[in-house]
């Protein structure tokens, strides 16, 4: 492998942070080769990342040799994997399905979303069984991000990696960008992995409200100040009040009303 495409100690850096190296406490036979080791009292398989890096630098190289960026699908059903795999398709140019598979898509030329990609990636084979099934029908080539329990079958090239944790999808999907961008000889990938990384909707929510908040005092003058310019106009009203009957003739026995004269 070139030595620009080596594992990096950030890379790996990041990879255990991000727990890509977990797995589960069952193990496929087909996955079991990518396995480094297990917990005791029958804990949870150890990946090894060293494969996993270079399965990720084979599929970016897949991914890259395609002309069309647009003939690229990719598909997350989870949660933890729709913000990804549009990010990814934001960012490659490739074509995404978020959320729930339409049966039929790759294999039912009526649908109105049919499509006639050269090149499926899913998040997880297990979950995305559809749309692995149907491209096997087709004859459409597959690369799966798979976990120590992740089905094989129909799987062309398997990413062993943590397929069930937020932060190990989002930087799985972004080393993968990253590598494609690098390979295509265009400008480097300047979107964080923070913006792959799925978020709740509460968490959304709580943010957008707090930022309505601080807009709103930043617009609108604070109560003490509106008291203090009322008590100020309130302060000029009685002084203009006190002037004006100073500057006004004092009513005496003098004046033509009082001894009922006339001008």
């Amino acid at each position: 492998m070139a030595s620009h495409y080596k594992l990096t100690e950030s890379d790996l850096k990041l990879m255990l942070a991000a727990k890509v190296h977990v797995g589960t406490t069952n193990v496929d036979p087909n996955v079991e080769r990518y396995c480094w080791t297990r917990k005791l009292n029958g804990g949870v398989y150890i990946l090894n990342l060293g494969k996993t890096w270079e399965k990720l630098i084979l599929a970016a190289r897949i991914i890259a040799a395609i002309e069309n960026p647009a003939d690229v699908v990719v598909v997350a059903a989870k949660p933890y994997g729709q913000r990804a795999v549009f990010k990814f398709a934001q960012v490659t140019g490739a074509s995404y399905i978020g959320g729930r598979y339409t049966p039929g898509t790759f294999t039912n030329q009526i649908q109105k979303k049919f499509m006639e990609p050269r090149l499926l990636i899913v998040s997880d084979p297990l979950t995305d069984h559809q749309p692995v099934k149907e491209a096997s029908y087709v004859n459409i080539p597959c690369i799966a991000f798979c976990n120590t329990d992740s089905p094989l079958r129909n799987v062309d090239v398997a990413i062993p990696a943590n397929n069930k944790h937020k932060f190990s999808v989002a930087l799985m999907f972004w080393m993968l960008a990253r590598e494609v961008i690098k390979m295509k000889n265009t400008k480097p990938l300047d979107v964080m992995v923070d913006l792959f990384m799925y978020r709740e909707q509460e968490a959304e929510k709580k943010d957008t409200d707090d930022k309505n908040v601080d807009e709103t005092n930043r617009e609108e003058p604070s109560g003490d100040n509106d008291d203090t310019n009322r008590e100020d106009a309130g302060d000029q009203k009685d002084g203009w009040g006190d002037q004006q009957a100073t500057q006004s003739t004092p009513w005496d026995s003098s004046t033509p009303f009082a001894s009922g004269g006339k001008f």
